[in-house]
């Protein structure tokens, strides 16, 4: 049995024996994630197992187009500098991005998995797309990045490859945004590779994640 709690919630799941338990395999289920709350963007474990529920949307959306991005899609206002930070530094490099996707709610997400389903089939979506609620998009901290004259990136053998990808690849994390499913990972992070979703954790916890040498979802399992 999982508890959610907003009090001490180390020292609870140390109680529980959950802080030290391995990470878990990439099975299904609905859990919800034990960070709930809008402040907890930073620490919410979205995975194949825990989910945030359909309620769960940022109150705070703001335009990409305010970081510079022509894309119309919508994040939390409080990536919007760090954002518009890694977006100028991309450009004094002659490096232009553009968003393809960013925040999306529950229902929206369940259109999106179902998409994927009437594409791919039942099994192959599920490694390729969440399912509504298990999204990081849901965070409104999660985007879908591409090249800005390209197609989806999703549309190339490997988008880590072009000047873009790979400026991403190099350079995302000094302004907090990090890959949330790296190459040849996919048995720790469920997903396939994906080398245009990053997520925003902060600078500091960015910096902390690449030192470790963890995937994204290692080190979050690690802070639960």
């Amino acid at each position: 049995m999982f508890f959610r709690t907003k009090l001490f919630p180390f020292l609870l799941l140390s109680s529980l024996g959950l802080a030290q338990s391995p990470l878990p395999s990439c099975r299904y289920d609905d859990i919800p994630s034990y960070y709930q709350e809008l402040t907890d963007w930073s620490i919410s474990l979205l995975d194949t197992l825990y989910k945030l529920g359909p309620s769960y949307q940022p109150n705070d959306l703001v335009k990409v187009t305010e970081a510079g991005f022509g894309s119309d899609k919508e994040v939390r206002h409080i990536i919007l500098n760090d954002l518009t930070s890694l977006n100028n530094a991309a450009k004094t490099k002659g490096i232009y991005l553009e968003v393809q996707s960013a925040f999306r709610s529950y229902s929206y997400q369940e259109e999106t998995f179902q998409y994927w389903v009437n594409q791919d089939g039942y099994d192959a979506a599920l490694v390729s797309s969440a399912r509504a609620g298990h999204s990081e998009h849901q965070l409104g901290t999660a985007l879908d990045f591409k090249s800005a004259a390209g197609p989806a990136a999703w549309d190339l053998e490997d988008w880590a490859k072009t000047p873009e990808g790979a400026w991403m690849s190099e350079h995302a994390w000094e302004f907090g945004f990090v890959m949330s499913y790296p190459k040849g990972k996919q048995d720790i992070t469920c997903y396939i590779y994906e080398p245009w979703h990053y997520r925003y954790i902060g600078k500091d916890k960015a910096r902390a994640l690449k030192d470790s040498g963890l995937t994204l979802r290692e080190w979050l399992w690690q802070a639960q």
